[in-house]
């Protein structure tokens, strides 16, 4: 408690800028410049640095927003020269810059470059931007931020110690923004749609091979953004900011998306689902990217590096205020009334980018630990080549956007994640009898080993039906004609790679509840064949064209219990029922 009441007291007492820029610097020194570059500050010192800016310079907040699992709290820091911190204000006047840090607290470049930044802004030492209002979540990953250590990032170039990448349970936060497992998940989005920010930036550090760059970019995929906005970021920020960097010292290139092979032989772009953070700011239709800066370089490099670019997109969002805002905003009315959604993207390898790159030349030498093969990049050999990057994917399934999804009460975890998101729903208010679209689980494969405390399915098929069907009082009923839909539709369509159903949610349905003794099954299976002419030949045709069936006589009986009005409906029915546009179930809902 006495933690919270100094907090609060520091950021009541708001002082005045009295001494010069150039005075008030010295007294602003982050551990990584006391440190000449050798060290990240810890959490407590990045929170201490930031209260203190908040303290003595009117134009920078700090506010506690949630929990996380760690029991500490969440912050956000907010840099505005007007002095305004009303974010229902700034979203209609300000572009807004989200920068989230330490998701991965080992990969420490973003903490101290925020920190730095937020510094030189308040200090005067950088131009203010008129049009932008920067908001950084200091450390996100605060648990995997107090584990800290000098050895789990073993091929990594400094700093001096560093935290470690799962949080305080052990979750890779990098994979949890749909799934929302964790207090910090939470908090996140209560962070995200206070904000509503128009560029999100996540700040990493990576490495699966060695070349001459500091800086790497992964911005979310333009083609699943889609749309003009898409094209913007595929055609005009990315080339700018790479442009920008290279004038100014810093060449950029996109992610080096390979593992322990040259990359001179090409690659291609990450594709950023919604498990990940610019996947999941994506669904809302904003600008996102990662910078990821390259392992091997020395660590104050990597926070320079991390620096430039973070200004540089500040600038571009300055320069672009009008445009992005504009952009944004026509894409949010856009996908609300497409007719059809996109998903499950692959690469098209019809479609390459040829761009030069930086790299070193390979070695390949026997292993003095394997005997075997490994490679030996030469750093005596620089090269500039140019090779093909494969930025242009296409999707696989499309699905008709319905008007609205019914879910049944009981599923309350679901409900809470959209809760969390800000997804508006009614709920029925008496039991109704409605035409809507149905699926049943046809078919699925799942993962063998846990990924991030689940057993997550992929490749899941469904069999469409449209039916009749009784909805109970209570049932939830969500319009897909909001700013969400992009969020409703990447987690309630069970084929969505990840979807609700993919991650589990739905995994009682998966289980048959009942079922038959043979011994008692066998009268009333053939009862029901002598009964019903149409199923005996169903039954006739499988034996004869089947072999393994004919031969299996519990597969039989079983074909007949499914078939039979014995059989369960619950099981491998999915419990989102999709009421179709322009249909009397959307009429009677009133969601046209």
């Amino acid at each position: 408690m006495r933690y919270f009441i100094v907090i609060l007291l520091t950021l009541v007492a708001v002082g005045c800028n009295s001494e010069s820029a150039d005075d008030q610097v010295p007294n602003y020194f982050t551990v990584f410049e006391n440190s000449k570059g050798k060290a990240t500050a810890t959490y407590q010192e990045t929170l201490d640095f930031y209260i203190k800016l908040a303290k003595d310079f009117p134009e920078i907040s700090i506010q506690v927003i949630g929990d996380t699992d760690s029991g500490f709290p969440l912050h956000i820091v907010t840099y505005n020269p007007d002095g305004d911190f009303n974010f229902q204000n700034l979203q209609k006047e300000k572009t807004l810059v989200l920068i989230n840090n330490g998701i991965h607290p080992g990969e420490s470049d973003g903490i101290d470059a925020s920190m730095l930044l937020f510094r030189d802004l308040a200090t005067d030492k950088i131009n203010a931007p008129k049009n932008v209002v920067l908001v950084t979540i200091p450390i996100y990953n605060i648990g995997g931020a107090l584990n800290r250590n000098s050895t789990t990032r073993a091929n990594q170039n400094g700093p001096e110690s560093y935290g470690f990448r799962g949080n305080a349970q052990n979750y890779d936060l990098n994979r949890d923004f749909i799934k929302a497992d964790t207090k910090n998940a939470e908090t996140f989005a209560k962070i995200f749609h206070l904000v509503k920010p128009d560029i999100f930036i996540d700040t990493h550090v990576s490495n699966g091979a060695d070349y001459q760059y500091t800086l790497t970019h992964l911005f979310t995929q333009h083609n699943k953004l889609g749309g003009e906005l898409g094209d913007y970021l595929q055609d005009k920020m990315i080339p700018e900011l790479e442009r920008r960097l290279e004038s100014s010292g810093w060449p950029i290139t996109p992610y080096v998306n390979v593992f322990n092979r040259p990359p001179e032989n090409g690659f291609s772009q990450f594709m950023d689902y919604p498990r990940y953070s610019t996947g999941y700011t994506t669904l809302w239709n904003v600008l996102g990217m990662m910078v990821e800066t390259h392992m091997l370089k020395p660590y104050d490099q990597r926070v320079k590096g991390t620096y430039a670019l973070l200004d540089q997109m500040v600038q571009i969002a300055e320069e672009e205020h009008d445009n992005i805002k504009a952009l944004r905003e026509k894409s949010n009315e856009q996908i609300k009334k497409a007719p059809v959604y996109h998903m499950n993207w692959k690469i098209d390898s019809t479609r390459t980018t040829t761009r030069p790159f930086l790299g070193f030349e390979v070695d390949t030498l026997k292993s003095e630990v394997t005997g075997l093969n490994r490679l030996k990049y030469d750093h005596k050999k620089p090269f500039t080549q140019d090779i093909v990057y494969y930025n242009y994917f296409s999707p696989t399934d499309t699905v008709e956007v319905p008007a609205a999804y019914i879910i049944k009460k009981g599923w309350q975890a679901v409900i809470e994640r959209l809760q969390q998101n800000q997804i508006d729903y009614t709920q029925l208010d008496k039991d109704t009898v409605l035409q809507i679209e149905s699926y049943k689980i046809q078919s699925y494969a799942t993962r063998k080993s846990p990924y991030e405390g689940h057993y997550l399915h992929y490749n899941t098929k469904v069999n469409a039906e449209v039916k009749n069907m009784k909805f109970s009082q209570g049932d939830y009923v969500v319009s897909t004609n909001q700013i969400g839909i992009r969020y409703l539709l990447e987690t309630l369509e069970p084929n969505a790679p990840d979807s609700f159903f993919n991650w589990n949610f739905f995994d009682p349905i998966l289980q048959q509840k009942e079922g038959f003794s043979p011994y008692v099954f066998e009268d009333i299976a053939l009862e029901l064949l002598t009964k019903n002419e149409k199923l005996r030949d169903s039954f006739l045709l499988k034996k004869e064209t089947d072999q393994a069936f004919s031969k299996n006589w519990y597969a039989q009986l079983n074909w007949v219990y499914k078939k039979s009005p014995h059989y369960e409906s619950a099981h491998l029915q999915y419990p989102v029922y999709r009421v179709l546009r322009n249909t009397k179930a959307a009429e009677v809902l009133e969601l046209d």
